[in-house]
């Protein structure tokens, strides 16, 4: 697992550029992956009904008004490894329409049974293919370092991401962290407060006003139908979307040994 995973490193980090990241998946990684054998599907929706009235680069989608979603279909390869394709990767803005903006590919590499322990570390690398008015780059991937500590009721988790557009060097890498401190009234609900940020490139973060700041209101909740996850960000920057919603449906879709 090890030597794999630092293979997957070496080659995102071999060129990297800032990134233009658009809102598709809004989520704090927490090291839980599918049993293997098991295919779960995850459909995200995000709705922004107050954000910049700008696209964050020319020709791009603008995020007032605009719906951004993404059906992500994962198996469990290994009790350490999950597999992950994000597609269709689609959005209704007002100045573009429907459009498929692309799709992705991920691996997350956990230590076994991740889920259950108190100290949490795993890694999520993830390509991306792009639609021009998606990304500026046709081409972008994501290394997402996962570190978690379970506390009883308690989960506080870190994912300081790193963005690459294969350009620049590692000083091109983007910098946007989130993170997540969650209270589990019980197995099935929990509340939590979330953090996502865009800081800017490593070889010098963007001006503060410039940077994305968001904190999110959340709600977990386990039914029989699905894990669902919901919550309003509210932006703290003139650079944030000043008002983001979400919905997360999750669902085993295939459990091997079940009708």
């Amino acid at each position: 697992m090890a030597r794999a995973t630092a293979l997957v490193a070496a080659a995102l980090l071999a060129t990297a550029a800032a990134a233009f990241a658009q809102t598709d998946e809004i989520q704090v990684y927490d090291g839980s992956i599918a049993a293997p054998g098991v295919l779960n599907l995850t459909w995200h929706d995000n709705f922004t009904p107050d954000g910049l009235k700008t696209p964050a680069f020319p020709g791009g989608i603008i995020p007032d008004k605009s719906l951004n979603g993404v059906t992500e279909w994962a198996y469990g390869v290994k009790p350490w490894l999950e597999a992950g394709l994000y597609l269709p990767l689609y959005s209704v803005s007002k100045n573009r329409g429907g459009a498929i903006n692309g799709g992705k590919l991920r691996l997350l590499f956990v230590e076994p049974h991740a889920a259950n322990r108190r100290f949490i570390y795993a890694v999520n690398f993830e390509f991306s293919y792009n639609a021009a008015y998606w990304e500026p780059r046709r081409y972008t991937s994501e290394i997402r370092p996962i570190l978690g500590v379970r506390l009883r009721q308690w989960d506080l988790i870190a994912n300081p991401i790193l963005d690459n557009s294969y350009v620049g060097g590692l000083g091109g890498l983007d910098f946007a962290p989130a993170a997540r401190i969650a209270y589990n009234f019980t197995p099935k609900f929990a509340l939590a407060v979330e953090d996502y940020s865009d800081a800017g490139e490593l070889r010098g973060f963007a001006p503060t006003d410039r940077q994305s700041h968001e904190v999110w209101g959340v709600l977990d909740k386990s039914t029989k139908f699905a894990d669902i996850e919901t919550g309003i960000g509210f932006g703290l920057t003139p650079g944030s979307d000043r008002i983001t919603l979400k919905l997360m449906l999750s669902r085993n879709i295939y459990v091997p040994g079940s009708r």
